[in-house]
C-alpha cells in the first residue's frame, strides 16, 4: 500500500525521473534553486524538499466527508531548499522566497506554558493544575501572508517530535530555508497543501527525522499534512495532501478515508497507438480562490452543513450510529454505513448499491420537509435558518453549538442540508463509476469497448461533476461555468473546476491529438486569456499528466 512506503530520500533525480528529458528538465531547476540559496545565505542547502501540486480528476467536496476521491499529481510543484543556520536561538528559521513580492521572514518557535489539569493524585494533592509547556508559532488565518504555510507545516515536526513534556533537552535545529514554486496560488491545483507537505518535509530533512528508526511512512506524512494545515484555518479533508505525497507517475490515486486511509493506484485509460490516448488539461479562470480567507461562507460552512445534515438524516431515518471517536459528529460516509448496515470495510458494489437506495431517501432533509409541512416541494431549495436546524436536530440550543458551531467560525442565513446530501451522494457514486472504467480499460475484456468510449463516459462523469458542483454544492463560479462550457464546445470528452472551486481551475480530458487545437480554441474564446502570450499563456492553461509524488533531495559535494 502507498501509504505504508517510507516518505523517500533521494541524491539523485535520475532516480525520480527516468525520462531523460524530463530528468535534465528538473535538474536545471533544482541547481537554478540551490544557487539562489548559495547567493541569499552564503552556504549551499543540504536538501530540497518538493511537494507537487495535485488535479482532482472527480470527487469535489466529498473526501472530508470520508468519501472517496480521485486525483492525481501534477509536475507544478512546491520546492524549499534548506540547509543548518548558525543561531543561538532553538529552531530559527531565516525564510526567504524567490519571487520578489514575497518579502524575506525570520522567526523562532517559542516555548509557552499553559495550565493543564494535575495527571496524578499525588500532584492533584500537592496541586489542582501544572505548569506545561507546548511550542508556539504566530499564525493569523484571518490574516495570511506566506509564511504561514510555512510555519504551519513547522508545527507539525515540534509536535511530533520535539515535545518538551517528554524530551525537554531535544530542540529543533536552526534553519535557512528559499522557498520556489510553479503551482499558482488560488488556482484550485492546491498549492496550499503543496507548501504545506514541502515545509513539513523540509523541517522533518533538517531535523534528521526522514532516516534511521524515526523515518516516517507516508501515511503519516499525509495525517500531519493535514493537521498542519488547519493552523492556517482550513478544516481539509485529507485528499489534496495525500494526492501530493502518495501518488506515482502515471497513475491516479482511489483514495478512501473510511474506516482508515487508504490509497488504491490506478492506471488512466490509454491506447497502444501514439497520439490516440487523452491528456489532462488545466486551465485557469483567473479567478483567486483562497480557501482560507473566504472560509466563513463557503469551504468551512460547507463543512457544517453535511455534518449537521449527516446527523439529521441518520434520525430522520432512525438509524443506529456508533459513538465517533473523540465526540466529533458523525459524517455522511458514516451515515451510509450504518444504513447499509454491514461492518466496513464494504466492497465497492455493496457501496454502489447502497448509495443509489440512500439518495431514494434523502428527500427527508428538504426544507419543507424538517419545517413539518406537509408536501415536499421539488426543484428549488431554499434551505433551512438556524433555528430550523436546530429545532430538526433535536438538539438543545447549546448543545448544538457546542457540537458544531464551537471550533469553527461560519455565517449563513439559510443553510442547505438537502442539496448538500445530494451531491455528497452523487459525486461519490460518480468517483465509483469513474474508477470502474479506469479498472475495466486495463483488463483484457475491454478490447470488446473502443477507447473513444471510455473516454467519452469518463468526460460524461467529469461534467456531471461540474453540474452537480455547481448547482447542487454551489462552489462554482460564472467564470468555471463559462470555461467548462468553452472547454466542452472546443473538443473536450468532459471539463469540471477542480480544487475547492470559487474560482481557480478546470480540469478537462482530451484526445491527446488535438491538445494544441483544443488549447488555442480556448484561449482565443475565454475572456480572460486575452492579451495573455508566452509564458503567462502557458502558466494559464497548460497539458499535464500524472506525475511523481513528494520527495526529498538530498544534495551531496
Amino acid at each position: 500500500m502507498a501509504a505504508e512506503l517510507p516518505v523517500p530520500v533521494y541524491t539523485s533525480l535520475s532516480d525520480v525521473y527516468p525520462d531523460l528529458v524530463l530528468a535534465a528538465k528538473q535538474g536545471a531547476r533544482f541547481n537554478d534553486l540551490a544557487a539562489e540559496y548559495e547567493a541569499a545565505f552564503g552556504t549551499k542547502p543540504k536538501y530540497i524538499a518538493r511537494a507537487p501540486g495535485r488535479v482532482n480528476l472527480i470527487g469535489e467536496h466529498i473526501d472530508y466527508t470520508l468519501f472517496g476521491v480521485f486525483p492525481a499529481a501534477i509536475e507544478q510543484d512546491i520546492l524549499i531548499a534548506c540547509g543548518p543556520r548558525a543561531s543561538q536561538d532553538p529552531g530559527h528559521v531565516e525564510a526567504h522566497n524567490t519571487h520578489p513580492k514575497y518579502t524575506p521572514q525570520s522567526f523562532a518557535p517559542m516555548l509557552l506554558s499553559t495550565a493543564s489539569d494535575a495527571s496524578t493524585k499525588q500532584d492533584q494533592e500537592v496541586n489542582a493544575s501544572v505548569d506545561v509547556q507546548s511550542w508556539h508559532l504566530d499564525i493569523n488565518p484571518k490574516e495570511l501572508r506566506w509564511e504561514s504555510y510555512v510555519k504551519a507545516g513547522y508545527y507539525g515536526v515540534l509536535n511530533h517530535f520535539f515535545d518538551p513534556s517528554t524530551n525537554p533537552s531535544a530542540h529543533p535545529v536552526p534553519v535557512n530555508i528559499l522557498v520556489s514554486g510553479t503551482v499558482p496560488a488560488g488556482s484550485g491545483l492546491s498549492s496550499s497543501a503543496a507548501m504545506v507537505v514541502s515545509s513539513t518535509l523540509a523541517f522533518l530533512a533538517i531535523n534528521n527525522k526522514l532516516q534511521g528508526e524515526e523515518k516516517i511512512k507516508k501515511g503519516k506524512l499525509v495525517q500531519m499534512a493535514v493537521e498542519n494545515e488547519k493552523r492556517v484555518g482550513v478544516n481539509s479533508g485529507g485528499m489534496d495532501q495525500a494526492a501530493s505525497i502518495l501518488c506515482t507517475p502515471n497513475s491516479a490515486l482511489y483514495i478512501t478515508f473510511f474506516p482508515s486511509l487508504s490509497a488504491e493506484l490506478v492506471s488512466l485509460p490509454h491506447t497502444s497507438t501514439p497520439g490516440e490516448g487523452v491528456v489532462l488539461v488545466c486551465a485557469n479562470s483567473l479567478v483567486v480562490s483562497d480557501k482560507a480567507v473566504g472560509a466563513k461562507t463557503r469551504y468551512n460552512l460547507r463543512v457544517v452543513e453535511t455534518l449537521v445534515a449527516a446527523y439529521i438524516l441518520a434520525k430522520e431515518l432512525k438509524l443506529t450510529l456508533p459513538p465517533s471517536p473523540q465526540g466529533k459528529p458523525p459524517t455522511l460516509r458514516e451515515v451510509l454505513s450504518a444504513y447499509i448496515g454491514k461492518p466496513e470495510p464494504v466492497e465497492t458494489d455493496v457501496l454502489k448499491d447502497g448509495l443509489e437506495r440512500l439518495l431514494n431517501e434523502i428527500d427527508v432533509l428538504r426544507a419543507s420537509h424538517l419545517r413539518g409541512e406537509e408536501k415536499s416541494t421539488e426543484g428549488e431549495d431554499g434551505g433551512v435558518t438556524l433555528e430550523e436546524m436546530i429545532k430538526a436536530s433535536g438538539l438543545s440550543s447549546e448543545k448544538f453549538h457546542e457540537i458544531y458551531l464551537s471550533w469553527v467560525d461560519v455565517e449563513a442565513t439559510h443553510f442547505q442540508l438537502y442539496k448538500r446530501t445530494k451531491h455528497i451522494y452523487t459525486e461519490s457514486l460518480r468517483v465509483l463509476q469513474f474508477r470502474e472504467l479506469c479498472l475495466a480499460s486495463s483488463s483484457p475484456i475491454s478490447a470488446s469497448t473502443s477507447p473513444t468510449e471510455t473516454f467519452k463516459a469518463l468526460g460524461t462523469l467529469m461534467s456531471s461533476s461540474h453540474t452537480s458542483c455547481s448547482q447542487l454544492y454551489e462552489c462554482s463560479c460564472p467564470e468555471l461555468d463559462d470555461l467548462t462550457q468553452i472547454a466542452l464546445e472546443s473538443g473536450a470528452y468532459g471539463s469540471r473546476l477542480t480544487g475547492a472551486g470559487w474560482g481557480g481551475c478546470t480540469v478537462s480530458l482530451v484526445p491527446e491529438g488535438k491538445v494544441d487545437e483544443f488549447i488555442g480554441k480556448v484561449a482565443g474564446r475565454y475572456g480572460k486569456f486575452g492579451g495573455l502570450g508566452g509564458d503567462a499563456l502557458g502558466e494559464a492553461i497548460f497539458a499535464t499528466r500524472p506525475g511523481v509524488g513528494a520527495f526529498v533531495f538530498e544534495l551531496t559535494d
